[in-house]
């Protein structure tokens, strides 16, 4: 049976000091908590939130009441997801059960939730095994990523993690090269994206972080043939997906 909204919830916020710590009890996806301040009731729910590896920021008035769609906020809001989060050793557990290579897609720093959406939307209907986003600096699952990505938010893991670079340290460990996308790499068509491979796109203006792009095995890029010299990242992280799809023989003929 569906649920419906409270008073104290929208589509994609809780607001409220009871409505919050009951929404962290219930383990509810929850991707950045908001709030006034970090003393008294306020502190409490925060450490609790932290504890879970929750976001939180302290911000004024009026982004909690643009939140609470004037609501009574009591100096607290959360952004809730619009679904759960995996855990990355979820999203390599895809791969060991179709029995294939990992092909993980990485997102540095990608914030705009438009993009995000078209990229999920993408890595899905290519067949990625999932998708890892760091906790800051990036867009999450919010109600505008799941219309963009239309519907694949729901089916695609997404997981979230404290470091990037780190995650990927880890992972090199299982055997998995890392491919950062650049508009200065090798071609992507000359790389070999047929084994296990995570496949990096940097954000929409400055492309990877320095500790990522230090992580990647090999540098790819697309041919530029016009006058323009990038693409959108969605885009170009699309175009990269299935160069990898074609050399790892996933085509469904």
């Amino acid at each position: 049976m569906e649920r419906t909204l409270d008073k104290q919830e929208s589509a994609n916020c809780i607001f409220g000091r009871n409505a919050v710590t009951e929404a962290l009890r219930a383990d509810m996806p929850i991707n950045q908590i908001f709030t006034a301040s970090m003393t008294g009731s306020l502190g409490a729910i925060c450490r609790d939130a932290k504890k879970r590896g929750i976001l939180v920021k302290v911000t004024d008035s009026r982004k909690l009441d643009a939140m609470a769609n004037g609501g009574n906020h009591q100096g607290i809001c959360a952004e809730t997801a619009c679904a759960e989060y995996a855990s990355v050793a979820d999203i390599l557990a895809v791969s060991a059960k179709k029995g294939t290579a990992p092909f993980l897609i990485l997102c540095d720093g990608i914030e705009d939730p438009h993009n995000l959406g078209a990229i999920l939307r993408t890595a899905e209907a290519a067949g990625a095994d999932g998708v890892i986003l760091p906790k800051r600096r990036s867009a999450s699952l919010t109600q505008t990523v799941y219309k963009t990505s239309a519907g694949a938010a729901s089916w695609i893991p997404v997981a979230r993690v404290s470091n990037l670079a780190t995650e990927m340290i880890a992972l090199k460990k299982q055997g998995i090269w890392f491919f950062g996308a650049d508009m200065n790499g090798t071609p992507a068509s000359a790389a070999d994206l047929s084994g296990a491979v995570g496949l990096v796109i940097g954000s929409e203006g400055f492309g990877m972080s320095a500790p990522v792009r230090a992580q990647c095995d090999a540098i790819i890029s697309l041919p530029m043939f016009g006058k323009v010299n990038s693409l959108n990242a969605s885009v170009a992280a699309g175009i990269l997906m299935y160069e990898a799809v074609r050399q790892r023989g996933m085509n469904r003929d």
